[in-house]
């Protein structure tokens, strides 16, 4: 206990703090989505309420354990994260909503596997790259790099029709195997032949994915799916001003022009009630996140640990980025949540616990002197 308690002095104490942070804001804005003639309080508010309780109790019992013991257990977690994916295709549990069907039904909760399989991958992938490392530098390694989290990418994009948390996996991965050391011109061309299979993908992409893209070539056109709703998450956005309309006082939100605005389009809400101001310092403070994240992956006292990082870093980075932007028309519309900040339980308990592996990193980057 005395040795926990050593480890303990380690911790960032700033990477526990701002997820608290997160926590108020996404009550109070997810509260304002429900507000109308006064203060409700909403099922999704007492949801998420919930979900941070457990998240930060699961990030707790996350730092008990050296992260080190993960890596040996490399081959079942692959083969769990596998068939825990697959279980949305059960009968009676298996829920099928917008579009996607990644949920299972658990009565009173809804669960998205891909949620937490996302730090299941992160932790296979880092055990894997740290012991292939030497490999990388050769089109072969790199092939099978690629080849070892195909299934992931396969069930999620294919099967679950669910593109964005595909996208976040491709991410991760990219994410992971740059910092693992590959060679960068190999790395540079296998990138442009990524790229520019991007036309081929489309063209086995579900309709509802294909109408998602048509509609971000195409702005202007306010009859392709998505379109209105990305409009009216600009005028949002742009209506919100410097300072805001004041919390609670949101008339695009009001009138319920925007969509899924407890989730997807919460950071419109934001703008339009808080401003820009409001948007500039949720942004900074991701980015003081992010950046504590980047520090501890340099300090890390070896490859796996470093990895397991980065690979969180990646997830995050690009789950904040893609929200931010699609309420802005500037990334297509995927239905990547923000987070920490939209609803959803599964989302804030997967985010907690990743967390706590960054922690775990972080506590155990440093000797302890008996």
């Amino acid at each position: 206990m005395q040795y926990f308690r050593d480890l303990m002095k380690n911790i960032d104490f700033l990477l526990l703090l701002i997820p608290l942070v997160f926590a108020v804001i996404s009550v109070v804005m997810i509260g304002s989505t429900a507000y109308e003639d006064g203060f409700v309080f909403s099922r999704n508010m007492k949801v998420q309420i919930v979900a941070y309780g457990i998240g930060f109790l699961g990030l707790t019992i996350v730092l008990l354990w050296d992260y080190l013991l993960l890596q040996s257990l490399e081959k079942i977690i692959y083969v769990a994260s596998i068939l825990f994916l697959l279980t949305v295709f059960l009968p009676v549990i298996g829920k099928e909503q917008f579009g996607a069907r990644g949920w299972l039904d658990l009565g009173p909760v809804d669960l998205q596997p891909a949620e937490i399989v996302k730090i299941t991958f992160i932790i296979i992938y880092a055990a894997y790259l740290s012991r292939r490392q030497d490999s990388l530098g050769s089109l072969k390694g790199l092939a099978l790099a690629g080849l070892y989290a195909l299934p992931f990418v396969a069930i999620i994009a294919v099967l679950q029709n669910d593109l964005g948390n595909a996208l976040v996996i491709c991410v991760i991965a990219a994410v992971m195997v740059f910092a693992a050391g590959v060679d960068g011109k190999l790395y540079a061309k296998v990138s442009a032949v990524a790229l520019l299979l991007i036309p081929v993908a489309y063209r086995f992409m579900a309709t509802h994915q294909k109408a998602r893209i048509d509609a971000f070539l195409h702005p202007d056109n306010l009859l392709l799916p998505g379109n209105y709703q990305v409009w009216q998450s600009k005028v949002a956005i742009g209506s919100g001003g410097v300072f805001g309309k004041g919390l609670f006082e949101g008339t695009q939100k009001e009138l319920k022009f925007l969509p899924v605005q407890e989730s997807d389009f919460i950071f419109s809400v934001i703008a339009e009630e808080w401003g820009f101001m409001g948007g500039a310092f949720l942004i900074a403070l991701y980015t003081l996140f992010l950046y504590r994240i980047l520090r501890i992956a340099r300090k890390a006292k070896d490859l796996f640990g470093a990895l397991l990082v980065i690979g969180i870093f990646g997830m995050f980075f690009f789950q904040i980025f893609e929200n931010i932007a699609m309420t802005m028309g500037l990334m297509p519309v995927t239905g990547i949540t923000l987070p920490f900040v939209s609803a959803g339980g599964s989302s804030v308990v997967s985010n907690l616990v990743a967390l706590g592996l960054v922690l775990n990193v972080c506590i155990r980057s440093k000797i302890i002197n008996f």
